[in-house]
């Protein structure tokens, strides 16, 4: 599978195809695209203008079924989504096809006036083939065949591609519907009669198939008013066209069609669409010959545009209108109804009754009823009232022709009565026959032609809606004749031998059945006579009185047998309605079974003619671009049909094929051509050699002769022409004088209206050049003054910004003022937070060293041997008290000579007591001036006792101390001497003693000061 190519990258891919030519490759480019199952997740911001220009390409191409597939693949991811995008592309799709028709056209146009051609879908036959390739002319058919024709094919094949995307959709209903309107304006602009008909079916199974797609998503709905008119707008412009185009069979589908949308509709239509709709009608009725039905037609479009307020239309209009159902009217055939009337015919007219929104069949006498209470025969023309006059209320029969006749050719002179006259006079014919019955029993056909010769007279060949031959013949009127006796319309006789025309009482007229039935009844009364009136009764009493109980017995019966066919009726619908939902139900199943099946092996089929087609396409590709390469160098003479059967291997064959082939029959021509050009130059020269020579001679004595003429022609010429110069010059010599004295006198006055004007042109321009001179000095120093005011306003500005300048500094000196004096009061807060902080901080460490040397001092004091410690007096108890527990470690001292001190630890870092009490150094006190420190403080109460000797000097780790004795030595130096301010153990307070306890009164210490980045407080505390 190929990888997924974004869809600008295969945009940008098929413009650079077409830049360099090739739309078709673009095309399917384009179209491998649209297989893609990633394509239905490609956003519609990016797909559209794809489609667009796959469409584009389409139309170029005319490759109609490949648009018609992207439309269907962009319909089904658009509808959901965004229903203009489909309808800009439908649109587009649709002017394309239109725009190349409009093209082709100009360009046949050009070349010669395009030919009708009676079907879009029909190929060029054979015998024009051969004509095109023989004769070499163009004709208009080939022509138009050739240029306007396929693009017309393309435009219909694109309106139907258009309508079967956009069917059965309620979203796109509405363009659904411009497009059919657009299919009709093509017909009818190109006069499309076989597409209108197909268009028409295609619209008719559309609308069939809505039941069908019911259950589909966004299926249409004709129960919503809106979708119901939407249908019936186009199904009227559908009407409109056909009646256009006079396709009469359509026109009446149509009508049907229009009437079975009307039937749905919950409200009554437009009144100007009814009248539009019975209108054409009376069209469709006049062409078919439907007299009676086309005079209900006018009754009908008379009334709706009367209920209306007349629609709009003058009174001359109404007038002619109330004219032509009246017309109309007169001119249905006078006669009664068929009895034998067939049951198609039954059938038809009922049709077209409801048709026309009418209860019952019209009749002849009901629509001129109707005519008359709608008071159309007062608003109708004076020659229509006076023919209804003649034909509906006088009874003159003898002088009825002679009064029409001036009153048929005046309605034939008019355009709107003209159709009827056929009808008209056969109205008159009827209704002369009819009164002529009345009256005579019998009268002769030759009296009938003299009482009809006023109206054959006024028929001419040119009169309109008779054709050539009159219906006043004596053929046309015995014909007349025969059919009124045929239909029963008049009950008539002719007889030819005697030349008359009988009107006959007898109800059967055209046999003898009357007759013998009259003599059948009278033979049987006489051989059986009536009976008496009193026996009659009393028999006819019993029959009636049978006759009654055996129709309510045989009533009886009837009601048993229709209840119990009721019965088996409605059971046998039940059971029929559960068999045909079964089998529905199996049927659906199968169906659907079957759609899961053919779904899969559509699915398997397309991937295999996908699979394929790629295989295809990489041998296609590489012979072509085999073949490219072989034509480029010219070896190559082959059409695209054969190339697509042809693989890398035959191209290479027939390229050296169809070299040697060349070469050879190169050589042969050189050789014929070269062979027959010697012998021909030869010939040629010897013919001429004989004829050059007679030339030479005829051609010098033509120049010599020609030169001759023409050196005595010219010295003719000039004589003559200076004859007549000197003769001209004597004749206009005696004037010189005359002309010399007019010119100098005019050149005179020319010279004095020189200076004149000379002068005023200069005195003009003085006063131009004053007047420019005061302007310029004026504009000069309005110019001056507005420079100063401009710069005196700068200047002002100028000082205003100083000043604003200024203020805004000291503005924002005072605001830098207030937030120093902000930032100075929050840092001395924050030092004074810091100060406090130390200081607890520094209590906290001494009171921790007091405790650390408190530890130490004890410590030492248990690991001194017994016999070096100092007697404790009443058994008092070892420094620290009894609340504290010694360690049990004892503590190694140092000699105070030649140990060296301890490492110090690095400041700012935390070290447990016994490390910084090992790591400081010990207390000097070898001195013999250094006391040794009390052991112990002495016990009040106790009694004197003589003095011990004195103890001899220890090391200073075994004496105690504490951190005054460490600074003191710390102080002394290394040598060991005591510093001269310490005090000796005598002179020491007597609350020395109490150091034993751990206690002691901490001295102020100087003041530490914070350093930012250099440790904790305990280590900036102790190098402090």
């Amino acid at each position: 599978m190929a990888p997924y190519t974004k869809p600008e990258a295969v945009l940008k891919q098929a413009e650079g195809l077409i830049s360099v030519g090739q739309q078709s490759a673009a095309l399917q480019s384009l179209t491998e695209m649209f297989s893609s199952k990633r394509f239905r997740n490609t956003p519609l911001t990016s797909l559209e203008p794809i489609v667009l220009r796959f469409l584009e390409l389409c139309v170029d191409l005319r490759k109609g079924r490949t648009a018609k597939e992207g439309l269907m693949q962009y319909k089904n991811i658009a509808q959901n989504t965004s229903v203009a995008s489909i309808e800009t592309v439908v649109k587009k799709f649709i002017q394309l096809a239109d725009t190349k028709v409009q093209e082709a056209q100009e360009k046949a146009d050009q070349l010669v006036a395009v030919d009708d051609v009676d079907d879009l879908e029909a190929t060029e036959t054979p015998e024009n083939v051969l004509l095109s390739a023989v004769s070499g002319d163009q004709t208009k058919d080939r022509t138009d065949r050739a240029l306007v024709t396929p693009w017309l094919k393309f435009l219909w094949e694109s309106y139907r591609t258009a309508l079967e995307t956009l069917k059965n959709n309620a979203r796109l209903e509405g363009i659904y519907q411009q497009i059919a309107a657009q299919a009709f304006k093509f017909c009818l602009k190109h006069t499309r009669k076989v597409e209108f008909r197909r268009l028409c079916e295609t619209l008719r199974l559309h609308l069939g198939n809505v039941a069908k797609y019911v259950n589909q998503p966004y299926s249409i709905n004709l129960a919503d008013p809106d979708t119901l008119q939407r249908h019936l707008d186009t199904r009227f412009a559908q009407l409109n066209t056909s009646v256009e185009l006079e396709l009469w069979q359509e026109a009446f589908r149509s009508v049907e069609d229009i009437h079975n949308l009307l039937t749905m509709a919950k409200k009554a239509p437009r009144p100007a669409m009814m009248a539009n709709y019975y209108e054409k009608l009376t069209k469709i009725f006049l062409t078919s010959g439907n007299a009676l039905f086309h005079a209900a037609a006018w009754s009908r479009y008379y009334s709706v545009l009367r209920a209306a307020g007349g629609g709009g239309k003058t009174e001359e209009e109404m007038s002619r209108l109330a004219g032509q159902v009246l017309v109309s009217a007169l001119a249905v055939p006078v006669g009664i109804e068929n009895e034998e009337e067939s049951t198609a015919s039954r059938r038809n007219n009922t049709r077209l009754t409801a048709l026309l929104g009418l209860s019952k069949p019209p009749t002849r006498s009901g629509l001129l009823k109707d005519a008359l209470a709608r008071n159309t025969l007062k608003l109708s023309p004076a020659s229509v009232r006076s023919l209804h006059n003649l034909l509906e209320v006088t009874f003159q029969p003898l002088t009825l022709c002679t009064s029409i006749a001036p009153i048929v050719a005046q309605l034939a002179q008019d355009p709107s009565y003209a159709p009827y006259l056929p009808l008209v006079h056969r109205a008159v014919l009827s209704r002369l026959f009819t009164q002529l019955s009345e009256v005579y029993s019998s009268v002769r056909i030759s009296h009938i032609y003299e009482l009809v010769v006023p109206l054959n007279a006024n028929i001419t060949p040119e009169t309109p809606g008779l054709g050539s031959e009159s219906p006043y013949t004596p053929e046309r009127i015995e014909l007349f004749v025969v059919g009124c006796a045929k239909r029963g319309e008049l009950r008539v006789l002719v007889e030819h031998i005697d030349g008359t025309v009988t009107f006959v009482e007898d109800v059967l007229p055209r046999t003898r059945v009357s007759e013998i039935a009259h003599a059948l009844h009278t033979s049987l009364l006489k051989v059986a006579p009536r009976p008496s009136a009193a026996e009659s009764a009393a028999e006819t009493f019993v029959a009636l009185v049978k006759g009654a109980q055996e129709d309510r017995r045989r009533l009886l019966i009837q009601r048993a047998v229709v209840a119990r066919r009721r019965e088996l009726a409605s059971e046998l619908q039940v059971r029929r309605e559960r068999e045909e939902a079964s089998r529905r139900a199996d049927s659906a199943r199968r169906e659907r079974v079957e759609e899961e099946h053919r779904a899969q092996q559509e699915r398997r089929e397309k991937e295999r003619a996908r699979v394929q087609k790629e295989i295809e396409s990489v041998r296609k590709e590489e012979a072509r671009k085999l073949a490219e390469q072989l034509k480029a160098r010219g070896n190559l003479k082959v059409n695209d049909v054969e190339l697509e059967e042809m693989d890398t291997t035959k191209l290479i064959q027939l390229q050296v094929s169809q070299i040697d082939r060349e070469k050879k029959e190169l050589n042969d021509k050189q050789r014929i051509i070269a062979k027959r050009i010697d012998h021909l130059e030869r010939a040629l020269r010897k013919a001429e050699n004989p004829l050059l020579e007679q030339d030479y001679e005829r051609q010098q004595a033509d120049d010599k002769a020609a030169h001759e003429a023409a050196n005595t022609a010219t010295i003719a010429n000039a004589e003559l022409a200076h004859r007549e110069a000197v003769e001209t010059k004597k004749r206009l010599s005696r004037m010189m004088g005359d002309y010399n004295d007019l010119r100098r006198k005019i050149a005179g006055q020319r010279e004095v209206e020189l200076q004149k004007k000379k002068a005023e042109a200069k005195e003009k321009i003085d006063k131009a050049k004053a007047a420019r001179r005061e302007k310029v000095l004026k504009e000069r120093e309005e110019a001056h003054l507005a420079e100063e005011a401009h710069r005196k306003e700068e200047e002002r500005i100028a000082a205003e910004e100083a000043r604003l300048e200024e203020e805004r500094r000291a503005a924002e000196e005072a605001k830098r003022a207030e937030e120093e004096a902000t930032a100075a009061a929050a840092n001395a807060k924050r030092e004074a937070q810091l100060e406090a902080k130390r200081k607890e901080q520094e209590a906290a460490l001494a009171k921790l060293r007091y405790e650390e040397e408190a530890e130490k001092r004890r410590m030492e004091r248990r690991a001194q041997p017994a016999g070096t410690s100092s007697p404790k007096p009443n058994g008092a108890e070892p420094a620290g008290g009894a609340w504290r527990r010694p360690s049990a470690a004892p503590v190694s001292t140092q000699a105070s000579g030649g140990a060296s001190p301890a490492p110090t630890p690095a400041a700012g870092k935390w070290v447990p007591p016994a490390r910084r009490a090992a790591a400081e150094p010990p207390v000097r006190t070898g001195s013999p001036a250094s006391p040794a420190p009390a052991a112990a403080a002495p016990a009040p109460a106790a009694p004197a006792a003589p003095a011990a000797p004195a103890a001899p000097a220890v090391p200073a780790a075994s004496a105690g101390g504490g951190w005054r004795a460490r600074e003191a030595a710390r102080t002394a130096g290394p040598g060991g001497s005591p510093n001269p301010s310490s005090t000796p153990q005598s002179e020491q307070p007597s609350t020395a003693a109490a150091d034993n306890d751990g206690f002691q009164t901490v001295p102020s210490q100087p003041k530490w000061r914070p350093s930012r980045g250099r440790g904790s407080g305990f280590g900036s505390a102790g190098r402090s």
